[in-house]
This record gives structure tokens, sequence and C-alpha cells, in this order.
């Protein structure tokens, strides 16, 4: 993978030029269970499959196929799943918190009121592809709130957008994917873990 401004560098090797390795634990978000070293949390994204087996345990290999879930930059921990498309990720995969809200026309659309909810059209990251879903603002006013996706997404990280358009296909604003949504997955991660433990 490369990126065309870059010339004919590799990605990867941009990344080492530049944030150099910084070696951690690539722990199963399930179980707690450490499966494979990492050379930098920056070299993997969530919802990232191919690659990421080189760094894995063998044992850990034969049980996959493996995707990474959630990054810990604090803790330099890479969390990955081979339970990916189970049932215990579907919340993690369509409900997150959005902050930083920008509206075009300066305020919330009409229809939607703080503390209920409503239906728009949403885009996660770059592509073409618009999702449908829905916007319920913090009771804090228009600038944060729940978006909950009618189908899981593959990749929802902190930091990426999410724009929000009508049925007529005209931007109405944007946010940014909050810390909060890793906070609550990591959480939620290390709960599972314990009690796999006692298992």
């Amino acid at each position: 993978q490369g990126l065309c401004f870059l010339g004919k560098i590799k990605f990867r090797d941009f990344l080492e030029l530049h944030l150099g390795k910084q070696e951690g634990d690539i722990v199963d978000a399930f179980t707690g269970e450490i499966i494979g070293r990492h050379d930098g949390v920056w070299y993997h994204t969530v919802g990232q499959r191919k690659g990421i087996g080189k760094s894995l345990f063998p044992i850990a290999t034969s049980r996959g196929p493996w995707y990474v879930v959630a990054k810990d930059p604090t803790q330099n921990i890479v969390y990955a799943s081979n339970q990916y498309d189970e049932e215990v990720f579907a919340q993690a995969r369509s409900e997150f918190h959005v902050e930083n809200i920008h509206w075009i026309a300066g305020q919330p659309p009409s229809e939607l009121v703080v503390g209920s909810s409503y239906r728009f059209w949403l885009k996660i990251r770059h592509g073409p592809r618009l999702v449908q879903g829905t916007l319920e603002l913090s009771p804090q006013g228009g600038e944060e709130g729940v978006i909950t996706l009618d189908d899981k997404d593959g990749g929802l990280a902190p930091g990426q957008y999410a724009v929000i358009y009508n049925d007529n296909a005209e931007c109405l604003g944007g946010g940014i994917i909050s810390e909060r949504h890793w906070a609550k997955f990591l959480l939620d991660s290390h709960d599972r873990s314990q009690g796999a433990h006692l298992l």
C-alpha cells in the first residue's frame, strides 16, 4: 500500500522513517491473551486484516482470520479479534460518540431535537458510500451526540470524520468520532477478559 504524494516509497517505510518502531503486545480483545507483537500501533488500522498475521504467534495465526479492532496508544497495545463478525462486536461497530459537530447552517436541523434521535445519511471516512443511521444530540447542545448505524461498519476509529446528509444528498455538517469510542470498547474488553479468566 502506498500514498501517491509519497512517490515510490512504501507507506510502512515512510512511517518507520518518521516514527520509528516501538514494540508492544497484540492482545486478543475477547480473552486478554497476548497473541503477538507489533512494531508500533501506527502500523495498524482498525478493521485491518491483511498483514497482521505476520505479527502474530504461530498458535494464534492458526485460529484466524484476525482483525484489528482497537488500539490503545497510551499502553502501546493493539487489540485484535477472530470474532469480529460476532455479536460481541456489534455495538462497537455500529454505535459511536461524535464531537465537534459543525453545522453548515450554523445550527442543527430543525428536525433534530436535543434528547431525541433523527435519521440521516452518513459518510464515514472517505469513499463514495453513504449509510443510514440515527443521530441523537447530547443535552450539552448541538456539538456532540451519539450516532447509531443501521449496519455494522468495518473500521470505526477515533479521529475519523462522520459527515451528515439529508435525503436530498445535501451535506448538513459533520463531526469527529470521539476517543470515547475506544475508551468504552477498552473498558468492555477488560471486563470480557476478566470474565474469560474466571471460566
